[in-house]
C-alpha cells in the first residue's frame, strides 16, 4: 500500500476545472475521479484490513478471507471488482494497468487538457464520447441529434 496513490482530491479538482457549458471534459474528468476514488477506497481498506485480520487485531470475516485467497493466487478480489471497471487480467496486471489510469488522471489534473486521450483508460468511456460531442456541437452550433 506503500506506493498506492491516494485517492484524488475532487474538489480542488473540480476549482481548478468547474463545470462549463463551453468545456464538457471537466464534468467527464470529475465523474472519472470519483470512480476512481471508490475503487481506490475499496483496494486501501481492504488491504489495511486483511493485514489488521492477519496480526488479528480485526476478526477475519468472508469477505476478506476471499480477497486474501485471490491475492495470494494472483487473482483480482471480488471486492476489488466490485467497484472496478471492467478487466481479465491478472492482479499484477490489474495493478500496473490501475496504476497507469491513475497517471493518466493525474497528469491531466496537473498538467491540463491532454492532447491525446487513452480511451480504453476511461471507466466509463461512454461519458468521454458524449463529452467529446458535446464539446464539438457546441462549438459549431450544431444539434447533437
Amino acid at each position: 500500500m506503500g506506493d498506492f496513490p491516494e485517492p484524488f482530491d475532487v474538489t480542488a479538482v473540480m476549482e481548478k476545472y468547474p463545470v462549463s457549458y463551453k468545456e464538457s471534459m471537466n464534468t467527464v474528468l470529475t465523474q472519472e475521479l470519483q470512480r476512481f476514488n471508490g475503487l481506490i477506497k475499496i483496494i486501501r481498506s481492504s488491504l489495511k484490513d486483511l493485514k489488521l485480520a492477519m496480526v488479528g487485531k480485526i476478526v477475519m470475516n468472508a469477505s476478506l478471507e476471499a480477497a486474501s485467497k485471490s491475492l495470494f493466487n494472483g487473482k483480482v478480489p471480488d471486492l476489488w471488482m466490485s467497484k472496478s471497471y471492467p478487466s481479465l487480467k491478472p492482479l499484477g496486471s490489474y495493478v500496473a494497468d490501475l496504476k497507469a489510469r491513475l497517471a493518466f488522471f493525474q497528469k491531466w489534473i496537473d498538467v491540463g487538457y491532454p492532447t491525446v486521450f487513452w480511451i480504453s483508460g476511461f471507466f466509463f468511456t461512454q461519458s468521454f464520447l458524449t463529452g467529446v460531442l458535446q464539446n464539438f456541437a457546441r462549438k459549431y452550433t450544431i444539434p447533437i441529434d
